[in-house]
């Protein structure tokens, strides 16, 4: 499910944030698929209780799970609208870059250099 590379310059927090956030991008985890404890993962990866949790306190902050008290940590409906979310900003953008005569070469550009 989730590996740690020891020797990466990404922290682990985040190696376990993103893989589990492209597993909810690919649908491998599902809406409603319920996330190992944080406990039993930072058990099975071999890593501190605390970087499991800062990862699902992050994926949670982005809506991409909903913790349920004592029932877990399960993947969010939300996140799927994330997805749509950006579709149509993208679509707008592209609406706007044509009415204002900017050719496609220079509004990649703009986004390009937006995202960094």
């Amino acid at each position: 499910m989730i590996s740690i590379d020891a020797e990466s310059p990404v922290p682990p927090y985040e190696q376990v944030r993103t893989t589990l956030a492209q597993q909810m991008a690919d649908r491998t985890l599902p809406v409603g698929a319920r996330l190992p404890t944080v406990r039993a993962l930072a058990a099975d990866l071999g890593i501190a209780v605390n970087t499991v949790a800062r990862a699902y306190r992050e994926l949670e902050a982005a809506g991409l799970v909903e913790t349920r008290g004592r029932a877990g940590t399960f993947v969010s409906a939300a996140g799927n609208q994330r997805l749509a979310l950006a579709q149509d900003a993208a679509a707008q953008y592209a609406e706007t870059t044509r009415a204002l005569g900017i050719d496609r070469a220079e509004a990649l550009e703009i986004v390009s250099a937006a995202l960094r």
